[in-house]
């Protein structure tokens, strides 16, 4: 027992911690010199604290420490400049300095911030500054601008090449463009021109010389040529002369009744008349194409104007087409690029996507991590939270200090982030829990009273990905849409934390049960909630030294 004793008086004569300050009572903004003393052996580490383990004051700067020797033993002292920017009472709590392999601990000490003083009557007061919006860091959407730009492009292009460009016409194009009479002499000329009777093909050339003066006596005389045999055909035109119609004289109709009935017999009678004969039958054709022309009469005004009629019905008939033809292309690409992509990613993500639902843009949005109340809640969310105004109670306020973020701007999804610093000195761990579940309580009972029915609780333990222990209180409800009398089936969950100070942080979420994008929202908030434990401040600035 002696020995025990003579151990600890050496110990504490060779290791001693002391703290001072230069004030307890500041002005917000002001700082305080917080100085860490320390006496120890000659031989041993001394570890000062690191970071911001000054919490709730802010450690602004931390001086170099100043050694000085005094026999075999140092004397180390260290400076902290620390601040805060709100008024109230505050406890700056209890700093670990590590001696040798020994952990000590300075007093806790009491901090009074007060508010600045102002003298209206002399001070110049000026109006609130408006929000600045900031702007969103940089993202690749030129790129997909600039695809769907090309895509665009492209697809005008090929409409313009292949339904909107006027296009060269083709020999038959242009041809069939000729009044009848200058096809009847084209085709003769291109007759002159074939090898028909230098391959002794008589056949194939009174067909083509029969056929160009019937076609144009169908377009010009009798609408029934073609198809009509040889005494027909005359017949016809007989009946046309004798009803004053076509005054062709007889020679003509003799000439192509000649012509006509021997044709019949080359075709088939497979007769073979020599050569003189054709070239006397082709130059009667030529002739009485002429007389036709000669005795047709001239087209009134009315015919003019029909004919004027056509081509212009002819012409929108043409356009209509190509807008039919356009527009059929333009649905069946969107067809198949919706087929396709709906193939590849799903017909619901294709549907959401082009009707822009909500929760999808938040879940592939640019997502904020940031550190909200105190103690401060480190967590990443889809868009930056609102912080609103408290509803404590003037009482309440004097002992309570509240922080709360929300973000409720999603038909499906609720983030709220509420943090508490309480002034009540010491508290034991009962008093903590106790609070903490009295105020996951209170979030429950506010629900209720906004009419969120058949509310399921479970509780459970929750330790963040940097291992910091707290509370899961979750389950489902049916909560009202905002705006409407209607609710939708959601789930949600309560994460709670407590500190040895006895300040206590919520983090809730709300989200769609049936939303899938609000249930992967949801994960990934829940997979970013962070907090700083004493232990991990004390690891970390060993870890740093």
């Amino acid at each position: 027992m002696l020995s025990l004793i003579s151990f600890l008086l050496s110990f504490i004569s060779f290791s001693q911690v002391t703290t001072e300050v230069d004030t307890t009572k500041i002005r917000i903004g002001e700082q305080i010199n917080y100085k860490i003393k320390v006496e120890a052996d000659s031989t041993a580490l001394v570890v000062f604290p690191e970071g911001q383990t000054f919490t709730p004051l802010e450690a602004v700067e931390a001086l170099e420490i100043d050694t000085t020797k005094k026999d075999s033993k140092f004397k180390l002292s260290r400076i902290y400049k620390l601040t805060h920017f709100d008024s109230g009472s505050y406890t700056i709590p209890r700093q670990k300095i590590i001696i040798g392999e020994k952990p000590f601990y300075t007093d806790s000490l009491r901090v009074d911030v007060g508010t600045v003083e102002v003298d209206t009557t002399k001070q110049k007061l000026y109006d609130i500054k408006p929000i600045i919006e900031v702007e969103k860091s940089s993202s690749n959407w030129w790129i997909w601008l600039l695809v769907v730009m090309a895509a665009l492009a492209l697809i005008g292009f090929l409409l313009w090449w292949f339904v909107w460009r006027e296009k060269p016409l083709t020999e038959e194009e242009e041809i069939a463009l000729l009044p009848p009479y200058d096809r009847a002499k084209l085709a003769l000329k291109k007759l002159d021109n074939s090898q028909y009777l230098i391959r002794s093909e008589v056949k194939e050339y009174y067909s083509e010389l029969t056929m160009i003066i019937r076609k144009y006596l169908d377009e010009k005389v009798y609408e029934r040529s073609l198809e009509s045999t040889t005494d027909e055909l005359i017949n016809r035109l007989q009946l046309l002369k004798e009803g004053n119609q076509f005054p062709f004289s007889k020679e003509t109709l003799h000439n192509l009744e000649t012509i006509l009935k021997r044709a019949d017999l080359v075709k088939f009678a497979k007769s073979a008349p020599d050569t003189a004969l054709i070239e006397m039958d082709r130059a009667t054709i030529e002739k009485e194409i002429e007389s036709v022309k000669a005795v047709l009469p001239e087209p009134t005004e009315e015919e003019k104007l029909l004919d004027q009629q056509y081509k212009e019905a002819q012409e929108r008939k043409k356009k209509r087409t190509k807008v039919i033809i356009t527009v059929a292309s333009l649905v069946l690409l969107l067809v198949a690029t919706y087929v396709g992509f709906g193939l590849k990613y799903g017909f619901k993500y294709v549907n959401d996507t082009i009707l822009r639902d909500e929760s999808k843009e938040l879940l592939e949005g640019e997502w904020t991590k940031s550190a909200y109340g105190y103690p401060p809640v480190y967590i990443e969310t889809p868009e930056v939270l609102k912080r609103i105004q408290d509803t404590l109670s003037d009482e309440s306020k004097d002992k309570i200090k509240q922080r709360i973020f929300v973000f409720d701007d999603a038909e499906h999804l609720d983030i709220k982030i509420i943090t508490d610093e309480v002034d009540s000195g010491e508290q034991g761990q009962e008093d903590i829990q106790r609070r903490v579940v009295q105020s996951i309580e209170k979030i429950i009972e506010e629900w209720e009273t906004k009419n969120v029915q058949n509310i399921i609780t479970k509780d459970d333990q929750f330790i963040t990905p940097n291992n910091v222990e707290g509370s899961k209180t979750h389950g489902t409800a049916d909560f009202p849409i905002k705006g409407s009398d209607e609710t939708f089936e959601g789930e949600y969950a309560i994460f709670s934390f407590a500190t040895k100070e006895g300040m206590i942080a919520h983090v809730t979420l709300v989200w769609g049960k049936e939303d899938s994008y609000a249930v992967d929202i949801a994960e990934r908030i829940m997979n970013s909630i962070e907090m700083k434990s004493d232990e991990q401040a004390n690891a970390e600035q060993e870890s740093q030294n």
